[in-house]
């Protein structure tokens, strides 16, 4: 979804909203993000303008920085709220001087850090999944023995 206060004559510049290194000109929601969202976010507006409106807002007030220095991928808005996301090269958008922008593709909301607090150090988390997973797993091979 752009920015829907762009859609002038298209003699303007594109819009878009630097975050670290990249130009975002667009932000696509993923079915999944969206499930996530609806699961773990909010409850009532769970649709894709709405979370595509609210990561605008997020993206041009400057809430949303990176999780970690040296990862591009996990991000958070406002220090609470934890989310995935990867960055594409727009194949149509591109700004006055040619450089390219780009496309924020929203993977998934992992959660809130006030309500989940492993998700406070997301390694840890992580090895803490992978771990409880393969315990499953070693279970319910046992009981197929």
């Amino acid at each position: 979804m752009k920015d829907k206060h762009t859609e002038r004559w298209n003699t303007y510049e594109p819009f878009y909203v630097v975050l670290g290194d990249k130009r975002v000109a667009d932000i696509i929601i993923t079915n999944h993000a969206r499930t996530r969202w609806s699961d773990r976010v909010e409850s009532e507006k769970t649709g894709y303008s709405d979370i595509a409106q609210f990561m605008w807002e997020c993206l041009k007030e400057g809430r949303i920085v990176s999780y970690y220095r040296n990862e591009q991928d996990v991000y958070t808005i406002d220090d609470d709220l934890v989310f995935v996301a990867e960055f594409a090269v727009s194949d149509k958008d591109t700004d006055l001087l040619g450089q390219p922008l780009h496309k924020m593709i929203i993977v998934t909301f992992l959660g809130r850090m006030s309500e989940t607090m492993e998700l406070r150090d997301l390694k840890t988390y992580y090895s803490w999944l992978r771990h409880s997973r393969r315990m499953t797993l070693i279970k319910n091979n046992r009981k197929r023995r």
